[in-house]
């Protein structure tokens, strides 16, 4: 049968829904994560260490408005350790988030100083209970970089090689081996 000639108006310079053969086969693909979960106990001494340094940072985070109170520690390829914490504003996106913070501070004081590791720590609470009423009350399972800061994060990757990533919960840590598995379906041609 030959195919028919339809005439057609564009309705907001879209193509009709009957004009689309919507039985066409697709391929279909699947994503998977890859990670190592385990207890802040079981972790080397530097990973602990950049970990306490992202938890130390919540504490510098400014957070009336959303009380969630996030820090970042990277460690660089030279050694040297950056913190940020996430700063609020009450024009919402012009505010920064802690991973981005520290990101971008470790660029301008290390050009060009690879990035190893990122050590992630939130809390919403001062406590959890009266028995620990002085402790900071850090979230039970790891929290992940919003959207944004994934991507500030692979632009660093794709410039460097893989950036580690530890993110931190009272019950249980995550570690993931690069931003990119954070991300797999990023944008990438810059």
């Amino acid at each position: 049968m030959a195919p028919k000639h339809i005439k057609y108006v564009e309705r907001d310079g879209c193509v009709p829904s009957e004009l689309i053969n919507f039985t066409t086969p697709m391929k279909q693909k699947s994503i998977s994560l890859i990670y190592n979960v385990c207890e802040y106990s079981e972790l080397n001494e530097q990973d602990r260490h950049l970990i306490d340094e992202a938890k130390q940072a919540t504490q510098r985070s400014y957070a009336p408005y959303s009380k969630f109170h996030v820090g970042a520690a990277l460690l660089m390829d030279n050694g040297e350790i950056v913190t940020g914490s996430n700063q609020e504003n009450a024009a919402f996106s012009s505010g920064t988030c802690a991973e981005r913070s520290a990101c971008f501070y470790a660029a301008a004081q290390y050009p060009g100083v690879p990035i190893r590791k990122i050590a992630i720590a939130a809390w919403t609470r001062l406590h959890h209970s009266a028995e620990d009423a002085d402790e900071l009350c850090f979230q039970g399972k790891p929290i992940s970089p919003c959207g944004p800061c994934r991507q500030a994060l692979l632009e660093y990757e794709a410039l460097y090689g893989p950036i580690e990533v530890l993110l931190y919960g009272r019950d249980e840590v995550y570690i993931l081996p690069s931003v990119s598995s954070l991300m797999p379906l990023s944008f990438t041609e810059f």
